[in-house]
C-alpha cells in the first residue's frame, strides 16, 4: 500500500426497524437473531452502552453500524433430511433438520445459491448425516461470497466416500452458481466440530479473494475471516488511519488471521511482522502480500504469545485481534514490561478486553469504537487504541 490515508466515510445511517419481519423468528423456530424484536438503534446504542460501561473512560467515536439485514457473507448450514428432501439450516431439540435457507441475515449472492446446492445435494445422492443414527455423509455445507459475488463452497463430510460424486457432478453446479473454490472438507468424528483437518480440493482455483478497504484478501479453505464485510472495511480503515497518525516504523499484528490488519497497516519504509497459529491463514496472508508486491512484510505460523515472548525487541505498535477468550495474563504482562508506545485492541468480548487492560496499566485507552459486524445478536466488534504514559 502507498500514498495518504484515504479519510473514513461516514457512518452506516440507523435504521429506525427491525432487520425484517422474519418468519422463523416468529414461529420460534429460530431464535439465534436473539434482538431481531428490538428498533435496530436501540440495538446499537445498548451495545454501546455495554461496552462503555465494563471498560475505563475513554473517547469514543461514533459507533459503525450495520445494514440489519442481507450483510452476513458466509453461510454455516447444517445439512438434515434426506436425499431427496434435504434441509439446510440447523437442528432441532430431537436431531432433526429444520430448514433455513429463506433466512434474511445472509448477502443476496447466499440467499440465492442455497437452493442450488440444496437440489446439487439431490443431485450427487449426498445422504445428509443423520446425527441421533450415525449415518450418513453430509453434515454441513459451509458457502462463503465474496464482494464481487463469487463464492467459496465447502461440503463438510464423514468420509471420503462422495469425493467421486462430487467431482462427477460438480461441472452442473459450476453451470448455475459462480463458484470459484470448491472442496470437501472430512470430519469423521461424531461429535459438535464444525469442520476436520483434512481439505480436499474440487476446483483448480484454491483462493476466494475478497475485495475489502481496498485490499484484496485471498481467503483458503480453512482460513478465518469477518462475516461483515461491510463493516470489516471500516474496522481496517479506522485501524489505518490510527496507525497513520502515529506512523510507526514497525507493527506486528498478533493474530493476524489472513493479514487483514498487517495488509492494511503496510506502508513503505514501514515493516510489518503477522503471527497466527493457523498456517492455512498464513498461506493465505502470504498470497496476498505477493499479489500486492508489498516489502517488509512478513507473516509467520506459530503462537503469538511465544512470538512476542522470544522477541530481541518490541516494534513501534502492536495489533492484537485475539479470539474471545482475549489475550491473556502472559501477553498482557510482556505488553505491559516490553516498552511498546502504541497498541490497537481489536476484540469480540468487552469482558475478556477488559480484564486485559487491567493486566497493562501502563497503555492507556485513548479511543475506541464500536463496529456492529452483528447485528440483532448481542455480539460486536470494537477497536481501541492504546498508548503508554
Amino acid at each position: 500500500m502507498s500514498g495518504p490515508t484515504p479519510p473514513l466515510p461516514p457512518p452506516v445511517p440507523l435504521s429506525r426497524s427491525v432487520a425484517a419481519h422474519c418468519g422463523y423468528f416468529d414461529a420460534g423456530t429460530c431464535r439465534s437473531c436473539t434482538l431481531l424484536d428490538q428498533p435496530y438503534d436501540a440495538q446499537l446504542a445498548g451495545k454501546q452502552r455495554e461496552v462503555a460501561g465494563l471498560l475505563p473512560p475513554l473517547e469514543w467515536s461514533a459507533p459503525v453500524a450495520s445494514t440489519p439485514a442481507g450483510f452476513r457473507n458466509k453461510a454455516k448450514m447444517v445439512v438434515g433430511g434426506t436425499v431427496d428432501a434435504p434441509t439446510l439450516g440447523i437442528l432441532d431439540a430431537t436431531g432433526s433438520g429444520v430448514d433455513l435457507r429463506e433466512c434474511r441475515v445472509h448477502a443476496a449472492g447466499l440467499h440465492a445459491a442455497l437452493p442450488v446446492l440444496a437440489d446439487f445435494v439431490t443431485r450427487a445422492a449426498l445422504t445428509p448425516y443423520d446425527v441421533p443414527g450415525r449415518r450418513g455423509e453430509l453434515k454441513h455445507l459451509l458457502v462463503t461470497e465474496s464482494p464481487a459475488g463469487e463464492l467459496m463452497v465447502r461440503f463438510v463430510c464423514r468420509s471420503q466416500e462422495p469425493v467421486a460424486r462430487l467431482r462427477k457432478h460438480l461441472p452442473w453446479l459450476l453451470e448455475r452458481l459462480p463458484v470459484a473454490v470448491a472442496s470437501v472438507n472430512l470430519q469423521p468424528a461424531h461429535k459438535a466440530v464444525l469442520e476436520g483437518e483434512r481439505e480436499i480440493l474440487l476446483t483448480d482455483h484454491t483462493t476466494l479473494p475478497m475485495h475489502v478497504a481496498g485490499v484484496d484478501l485471498h481467503l483458503r479453505p480453512q482460513s478465518f475471516f469477518q462475516t461483515n464485510t461491510a463493516v470489516a472495511a471500516r474496522l481496517y480503515e479506522q485501524a489505518a488511519a490510527w496507525t497513520a497518525e502515529v506512523a510507526p516504523a514497525t507493527l506486528w499484528d498478533l493474530y493476524c488471521g489472513v493479514g487483514g490488519f498487517a495488509l492494511h497497516l503496510a506502508a513503505p519504509g514501514r515493516s510489518v511482522t503477522g503471527v497466527e497459529i493457523s498456517p492455512e491463514a498464513v498461506r493465505s496472508a502470504e498470497h496476498s502480500a505477493a499479489a500486492l508486491g508489498l516489502d517488509g512484510v512478513r507473516f509467520l505460523a506459530g503462537d503469538a504469545t511465544a512470538y512476542a515472548l522470544d522477541a530481541a525487541a518490541p516494534p513501534a505498535l502492536v495489533v492484537v485481534n485475539p479470539p474471545r477468550r482475549g489475550i491473556g495474563e502472559q501477553l498482557a504482562g510482556w505488553l505491559e514490561r516490553s516498552g511498546v508506545e502504541h497498541v490497537l485492541y481489536s476484540s469480540c468480548n468487552a469482558r475478556t478486553l477488559a480484564a486485559d487492560l487491567g493486566a497493562m496499566p501502563s497503555l492507556r485507552p485513548v479511543r475506541g469504537r464500536l463496529l456492529d459486524m452483528f447485528p440483532n445478536t448481542h455480539h460486536y466488534e470494537v477497536l481501541l487504541q492504546l498508548s503508554r504514559g
